[in-house]
């Protein structure tokens, strides 16, 4: 398999060619799925919170004595079945994080890009660079590319200025081929890597 690249004006400059096993067959959505649920929990903040018994506010005292008032026994206002009472197994703060294999995380990047590649997502250029740090010019480079919506930048390590340029774009990321995931990938319209990107995310 072979794809373009471009340059930033976006004019072929030559090509890439891609492995037929990795981005060729079929995509295993199952396995982009898993990554992008793990990656999902991994930020949940986890803060809920119910008060059960010993949290609400309420005296410790019991209200009446144990027998002969004919009145359901009793220990205390705190009780779960009476109103202003604690909460019974409600949520309490945890962290939703899991552990995904390594080589699910890896194989998922590829079957993401996979999917960019057959729905004709995938702009690879020669470089990402900006002679300075203007939002103005970042803006001018992604309407060159295509890139008018949400647009993921991949580059093995992006440029200083250009991701200045581009973090006051809303729907636009620029990220290092070492910290991109399958969601990153599959959340943005338009997917535009340098060619040593792509062949660092292809030997994964």
């Amino acid at each position: 398999m072979k794809i373009d690249i471009v340059n930033t004006d976006n004019k072929k400059v030559g090509s890439i060619e891609l492995s037929d096993e990795a981005f060729g067959g079929r995509v295993n959505d199952a396995l982009i799925w898993e990554s992008v649920v793990h990656t999902n929990a991994s930020v949940r903040r986890g803060t809920h919170k119910t008060k059960n018994r010993a949290n609400v506010a309420g005296s410790g005292r019991k209200p009446w004595k144990q027998k002969g008032t004919g009145r359901a026994r009793v220990g205390s206002v705190r009780n779960p079945l009476w109103r202003h009472g604690g909460t019974v197994f409600g949520p309490q703060p945890r962290s939703y994080d899991f552990q995904l294999p390594r080589k699910v995380k890896r194989g998922a990047i590829v079957e993401a890009l996979a999917r960019r590649i057959q729905d004709g997502a995938l702009v690879v250029v020669d470089e990402l660079s900006a002679a300075e740090s203007k939002t103005k010019g970042a803006t001018e480079l992604l309407k060159r590319l295509g890139a008018d919506g949400k647009a993921l930048l991949i580059d093995v390590k992006p440029d200083e200025k250009l991701g200045l340029a581009v973090r006051n774009i809303p729907g636009v990321q620029f990220l290092s081929s070492a910290r991109v995931g399958a969601r990153d990938v599959m959340d943005a319209s338009k997917v535009i890597a340098t060619k040593a990107a792509v062949e660092k995310l292809q030997a994964l």
